[in-house]
């Protein structure tokens, strides 16, 4: 004969569902971590580029084309730092389950 009670039983399905959210949560924050990561070594080429372009001699009309790619990578660059916002929750503990 089981000593559960149903409301152990409701306690003990919510705190599986909680570790579950944590999980995904801790795996969803690792992917922006690396999308982020990844994602910036080369928008730091791509920006550094076109400042390389806009210091030389160029064209009313390359120049624009440089500038617009260096505002464009700026502009990603921005995005991009506002993905390390993205945590994750902090952990439940024991105590603050019961």
């Amino acid at each position: 004969m089981s000593t559960e009670s149903p409301h152990d039983n409701e306690l003990a399905r919510l705190r599986a569902l909680v570790t579950e959210y944590e999980r995904k949560m801790s795996e969803a924050t690792e992917l922006v971590a690396r999308v982020r990561h990844e994602i910036n070594n080369p928008l730091a080429a791509v920006l550094g580029q076109a400042q390389l372009l806009l210091r030389e001699e160029l064209s009313e009309k390359l120049r624009r084309r440089a500038e617009t790619i260096e505002s464009q990578a700026k502009r990603i660059q921005e995005i991009v730092g506002e993905l390390r916002t993205v945590q994750a929750p902090p952990p439940t503990s024991d105590h603050d389950q019961s």
